[in-house]
């Protein structure tokens, strides 16, 4: 196990985040490129990459409930989403956007389900903030934040207002 690493105090402004992985990510944009976010905290970052990118194309926006390897343990959740792919993926370069990479069940999920849609050419993940403790060889390609929590006992999730601005909040289990 790795140890864990204090979080700063006060946590990033996850706005100046957003704006930092859209730099990030710009160089590498191509005219096939399209951005998938996953539901909540992904799908709200990849709304603001689209409007900073100009894409012209409609954002896709997945809910990875039903994918999920732990649905028989932790039930369906409560707030499911439609999945919403309104391009075609064949041949298409996939930017896949989340908040938190923490164990990379969420993304194995929505890699499961993007191919379910058709065969990309590329899948590139891009997260506001990678709290190690892989339980799968998953990986960002564009991540902002690089962070150690002690596994399972503190949760780091991505929260919205009511004006639509992010922010963190940190989260203890007993």
């Amino acid at each position: 196990m790795t140890a864990s690493t204090p979080l700063p105090s006060p946590l990033p402004d996850a706005e100046a985040q957003c704006r930092a992985l859209a730099d990030l990510i710009r160089p590498s944009l191509t005219p096939d490129t399209a951005l998938v976010g996953i539901f909540s905290g992904g799908a709200w970052i990849a709304e603001r990459l689209a409007k900073m990118f100009n894409l012209p194309e409609e954002t896709g926006m997945i809910d990875v409930s039903f994918y999920r390897d732990d649905f028989a343990e932790k039930g369906l959740h409560t707030q499911i989403r439609p999945t919403r792919m309104p391009f075609d993926v064949n041949g298409r370069r996939l930017i896949l956007v989340d908040d938190v990479l923490y164990t990379g069940r969420t993304t194995r999920a929505a890699l499961n389900e993007l191919f379910d849609y058709g065969r990309p050419s590329a899948v590139e993940l891009a997260v506001l903030a990678d709290r190690g403790c892989r339980e799968l060889p998953i990986a960002p390609t564009y991540c902002v934040w690089n962070l150690q929590l002690p596994d399972h006992s503190t949760g780091l999730t991505l929260c919205r207002r009511e004006d639509q601005s992010l922010f963190w909040e940190v989260e203890s289990y007993a």
